[in-house]
């Protein structure tokens, strides 16, 4: 790994920084429900979201928002302040949360290419961080977020928010127990309606956009107009496609509730089939990772809304005793005749999640989805996709988590990075 560090011109030098995390560690430390957790929030297109979830929590205040585009901040600015009475800091540039002591964590709601650089120098400046799905945007990366959290000693959140549903706990309590017998699959779907992204034209960077900070970490790229703020999902330079946006949560999911690691095996096949336009990746998936002893399946369809069942997303657990279906907020399981047996549902609430964020910082809660065991599940989101793009079966060494003998794989394991933002372990 190269050990050039990613540029912090004009911040803090390293002393301080660790005087900043040690104060962090110790004013956190055996801290009681009532304390004030401050958080600075990234990217405020996802992280709206983020904002309306932590105010939620008693004792969580939003200190600073974040964003490259400056409508973005200042509407997120005044959003914060009519709610709580009180205006967040406003920046433009991430590295400004970095210094700011008043700052127990940041929330990191960037694009993927984002997360794990982040998320590494949140965790360096002694800052908890909770980062969106994927958390990385390739394999190197997830193992990077993984050594950086613990090298800090830094909590570090994945927000993949169904491991807080009240629902899926309770389904995953029944697999657990046995009610399906031994369970030896998992097929996981995703449906939508999504439309063409069009042919992007170069055109002048918007005066509200520093573009220059939207890229960041990644290699430059001249600016188009349908890039920015969605369609990057759709471009291997800055996303990872529907397996990275919302396979992860499914295969979360079917992962958790096997008791899973790394597979043995990983195909993927589709196309772009829909729309002649920029996207990179495919709108039609299947994947399949083989365990030895059980499979996941992922299914995608992301330009058709008709799912089974009649639902859009769902996850069907497959025992030698029967099977239990998860759909969104609600859980059915049948026996091996395929005659209902038990039924369950509970509303979905997200806010959970990042409430489990900050009781863990409390000192009060384990994370429901820490790093690593967020980033096993987004490992096969990576290996799907590489499966993809070389157009081979890829055979690994489930205990290494390295994929044997395809040196084209292996070339898609990491990426390249913009001089002077290449990540600093």
């Amino acid at each position: 790994m190269k050990r050039t560090p990613l540029s912090r011109r004009s911040f803090l030098g390293t002393s301080a920084l660790l005087a900043a995390s040690a104060s962090v560690h110790m004013r956190l430390r055996g801290a009681s429900p009532n304390n004030a957790v401050v958080i600075g929030v990234m990217g405020l297109h996802r992280g709206k979201a983020h904002l309306e979830s932590f105010l939620t929590v008693p004792g969580c205040e939003i200190g600073t928002v974040c964003d490259v585009d400056r409508r973005a901040t200042a509407e997120s600015a005044s959003w914060v302040e009519r709610k709580t009475g009180k205006r967040p800091k406003e920046v433009t540039d991430f590295r400004r949360m970095l210094d700011d002591r008043s700052l127990d964590a940041v929330s990191v709601a960037a694009p993927n290419h984002w997360h794990a650089p982040a998320t590494i120098l949140g965790c360096e400046a002694g800052k908890h961080v909770y980062v969106e799905k994927p958390g990385s945007h390739n394999a190197r990366e997830g193992e990077w977020i993984v050594a950086a959290a613990r090298k800090h000693k830094r909590l570090v959140q994945m927000g993949n928010q169904r491991r807080s549903w009240t629902s899926i706990q309770e389904a995953l309590a029944k697999l657990k127990s046995g009610v399906i017998g031994k369970p030896h699959a998992a097929r996981t779907w995703y449906n939508a309606n999504r439309t063409s992204i069009g042919n992007g034209k170069p055109a002048t960077v918007p005066e509200w956009l520093d573009y220059s900070l939207w890229q960041g970490p990644a290699p430059e790229r001249p600016y188009l107009d349908n890039v920015v703020h969605y369609n990057w999902h759709w471009r291997w330079h800055w996303g990872g496609g529907e397996l990275a946006n919302n396979g992860i949560h499914l295969l979360d999911v079917a992962r958790w509730g096997l008791g899973v690691d790394c597979p043995t095996r990983v195909s993927c096949t589709g196309g772009r089939y829909y729309f002649n336009d920029d996207q990179e990746t495919p709108d039609t998936i299947m994947a399949t990772y083989d365990f030895g002893h059980c499979q996941i399946l992922w299914e995608c369809h992301s330009c058709n809304t008709r799912g089974y069942y009649g639902a859009a997303v769902g996850v069907e657990f497959l025992g030698d005793g029967g099977s239990l279906l998860v759909l969104d907020n609600e859980w059915k399981t049948f026996d091996a005749n395929n005659k209902q047996m038990a039924e369950g549902k509970a509303p979905r609430r997200d806010a959970d999640h990042f409430l489990n964020f900050i009781e863990a910082i409390r000192g009060n809660a384990s994370l429901n989805s820490e790093i690593e065991e967020g980033q096993k599940s987004t490992l096969l989101c990576h290996l799907g996709n590489i499966a993809w793009r070389t157009g081979h079966t890829l055979t690994l060494d489930p205990a290494r988590k390295v994929v044997l003998k395809d040196r084209a794989a292996t070339k898609l394991w990491g990426r390249d990075y913009r001089r002077g933002w290449e990540p600093r372990m």
